[in-house]
């Protein structure tokens, strides 16, 4: 990408599935063409809440081709696989075909099947379906939408409300006040690959070629539905094209395709159309939040209140979270959060890259910035004032904290010694405006357990197993590079196998978790290896552990090795091996554990027609050590791009009438490109964090956007003077 720069410090290795994926020899899931092939075609609902009265398949199944027509009619009992944060497996619990009622606009109503994609596109075109429709609230303004607590729809003591201190009345008392209350709207993943399943039966086997971030979920949730025992199903997903939430568990089309395909005896594909995907999986749901600072008079941040409105769907809860950050972004001793849930008819929201974090840190560090100019402090000094070395909510220690260092780093990278007080006191020759904007962020640094095998072969080849899902962040490299560096062995003898039930229990990949949860795993195993061998870790030679091998009169030696967070106990592993979600952290028995960056931002305000470019951008980040520094550049550049995009440019526009998002397609979901973006700066504090496990890692992926909206948005106050609540910020906002 033109303009992006990085600091001058070794890139390192190339990926190793580099080659492969520039020639096209990286096989996703709908590249998967089993013999006797067959594929699908959705039917949705053109309704945005109600009930189907008739459906007539006549028409559909007189198209030459034409296989199969499921519907509620005749698929038989379907049961759920439930609510992936309810106990199930599933990114909602609610599944289509299962009765007639209607939730939502899109909603699937009907799969058909037939020889080509073409006939199974003619033949869902012309399946018949009479609705009564019923009042939809797709909104929270709608009418019809039901707003209650969050503590009073999921009981659970981690989704409380929080109270620390006494901030109601600390704040009544600040010296100077600040209240901001921010707009976020609907947002939509959209990565390049489309959402798509292959659904093959080998006798009672069933095998699943999916892209997921979750394909243990994927197993034993479609083991539920099928009533069939999980050891039966083989979930499949070695490469994935992007996920972002989008995949992280089982979709509501999985069990329609292996329904179909085993009333028909042979394999069914189904390639999601992008107008679907945005109707029938997670999104980034609609929020509010507001947030009062209460200060001292130089600058100090007694008191923090941070109240959430977020929408969810009718059938299930989908929390807010994001005052869990907010609370620790700096050291206040006296916080209070609320969380309100508002129920819509929308298909469940879920996570989104920086799910909560990017609206909540949003917020706040609007909030932040506009208590810099009521102090009359540097916004960077400011937030450097209000920093800790101890969790104000738990009273303990973090594992290790950079946000100083981020923040001096980045005003160095930024040139910010520059920037002029006053906003709209910075212009080009032209007459453009300028404005220079910060933000900080937050991001939890979690693990979860995870299951490893490497076993060296008399051929050479060294291959590993572990749960983890490879979705373009480098995951297979940064395993490939760790092995390298204990093993010796060349990066070319290592196979990393990802994604494959069949080989390891494959645990969510998401959270930033991935990394923090695959080492650990793989390099114990690594170790043990090379003790087996009597070789020294670290120092060994290319071909020395053959000859260990050799030596040893094996054709082959495999070992094993599971890994956990600090303080889980050894029962998590039941969670691990049954598809649930078994992350921990960011709160351990002995330490609390986040990743920080800092985020500089120019932008240039046309004059005229008040278009926006963010003209350059220094992001430094704190994800303890640095296992990849290649992909994990990469990995911040793509954030910074995204934070862009929030900022300037992406929104899900809804139909307030009849529900249903209006722009689902890439023609009018509005996304940045190549030349919206200017010069990306990036850089890392890469000082490990043996607290919170061996490697020194933390998370990375999900941090690098959370703060850049803001730090855009800041900008463009000091360009402008108009300071913008609300997302994203269009061209008709600073007339």
């Amino acid at each position: 990408m033109a303009g992006i720069t990085t600091s001058p410090r070794r890139a390192g290795p190339e990926r190793v599935d580099a080659l492969d994926k520039v020639r096209g020899a990286t096989r996703y899931a709908a590249d998967q063409m089993p013999a006797g092939l067959l594929h699908a075609a959705l039917v949705p609902a053109a309704i945005g809440r109600g009930r189907i009265e008739r459906i007539d398949t006549a028409a559909a199944e007189r198209v030459p081709g034409a296989r199969l027509v499921l519907s509620h009619v005749n698929i038989g009992p379907l049961p759920s696989g439930g609510f992936i944060l309810g106990g199930g497996f599933g990114f909602q619990s609610l599944q289509p075909l299962a009765g007639p009622d209607i939730a939502y606009r899109g909603q699937y109503v009907a799969l058909v099947v037939a020889d080509t994609l073409e006939a199974a596109r003619e033949a869902a075109q012309r399946v018949e379906v009479a609705f009564t429709a019923m009042p939809a609230a797709p909104v929270p303004r709608s009418p019809g939408a039901e707003t209650a607590a969050q503590p009073s729809l999921i009981p659970l003591p981690p989704l409380a409300d929080k109270h620390v201190g006494d901030a109601d009345a600390v704040f009544a008392q600040a010296a100077v006040k600040v209240d901001v209350t921010a707009r976020l709207p609907a947002q939509h993943q959209n990565p390049m690959e489309l959402v798509a399943t292959v659904a093959e039966w080998q006798g009672e086997q069933l095998v699943v070629h999916e892209p997921t971030q979750n394909a243990e979920a994927v197993r034993h949730g479609l083991a539920r539905q099928l009533g069939m025992p999980a050891a039966q199903v083989r979930v499949v997903s070695p490469a994935v094209g992007g996920g972002f939430g989008q995949k992280n568990s089982l979709q509501a089309h999985t069990v329609l395709v292996a329904i179909a395909a085993r009333r028909l005896g042979r394999p069914v594909k189904l390639v999601v159309p992008r107008a679907l995907v945005f109707h029938n999986t997670s999104f980034r749901p609609h929020s509010v939040q507001r947030v009062r600072l209460g200060a001292s008079r130089d600058g100090r941040v007694l008191a923090a209140i941070h109240e959430t409105d977020q929408q969810t769907s009718r059938h299930d809860a989908f929390p807010s979270t994001g005052s869990d950050t907010t609370a620790r972004l700096y050291d206040i001793r006296h916080f209070r959060s609320a969380d309100r849930l508002v129920r819509t008819d929308v298909q469940t929201p879920g996570f989104m890259r920086g799910p909560h974090e990017h609206p909540a840190v949003f917020a706040f560090e609007l909030a932040m910035d506009e208590l810099a100019q009521a102090t009359g402090l540097d916004p960077v000094e400011l937030r450097l004032r209000n920093d800790g070395t101890t969790d104000p909510v738990t009273g303990k220690p973090y594992s290790s904290r950079h946000v100083a260092a981020c923040l001096r780093r980045g005003a160095e990278l930024m040139r910010w010694e520059r920037r002029r007080p006053s906003p709209r006191s910075m212009s080009l020759p032209d007459g453009t405006l300028v404005g220079l904007g910060v933000a900080t962020g937050a991001y939890k640094a979690a693990a979860a357990p995870a299951r490893a095998t490497v076993r060296l072969a008399s051929s050479g080849r060294l291959w590993v197993a572990v749960g983890g899902h490879e979705m373009g962040q480098g995951l297979r490299t940064a395993i490939a590079e760790s092995v390298s560096r204990i093993t010796g062995a060349p990066l070319a003898a290592i196979e990393v196998q990802l994604g494959d039930t069949a080989f390891a229990p494959q645990h969510l990949t998401a959270g930033s978790w991935g990394t923090a949860t695959a080492l650990p795993a793989v390099e114990e195993a690594c170790r043990r290896l090379m003790d087996e061998l009597q070789a020294p870790a670290g120092a060994a030679q290319p071909g020395h552990l053959l000859d260990r091998l050799k030596a040893s009169g094996r054709e082959q030696l495999e070992v094993r090795s599971q890994t956990r967070a600090p303080g889980q106990p050894e029962r998590v592993f039941e969670r691990l091996d049954g598809g649930l979600p078994a992350a921990g952290g960011p709160v351990y028995p002995e330490f609390v554990s986040f990743s920080h960056a800092a985020h500089f931002v120019e932008v240039h305000v046309e004059p005229t027609t008040r278009r926006v470019r963010v003209a350059r951008c220094a992001s430094v980040i704190d994800c303890g050590r640095v296992v990849s520094r290649r992909t994990a550049r990469s990995q911040a550049e793509g954030g910074v791009v995204w934070g862009i995009g929030a900022a300037l440019r992406e929104v899900s526009e809804v139909d307030p009438r009849h529900g249903g998002f209006l722009n689902a397609d890439l023609a009018e979901y509005v996304i940045p490109v190549a030349a919206d973006i200017g010069r990306i700066d990036v850089d890392f504090i890469d000082e490990p964090d043996p607290r919170l496990n061996p490697q020194g890692v933390k998370g990375l992926g999900e941090i690098v956007m959370v703060g850049v909206a803001a730090a855009v948005a800041n900008a463009v106050f000091h360009a402008t003077g108009q300071r913008l609540h609300h997302l994203p910020i269009r061209l008709e906002d600073l007339y």
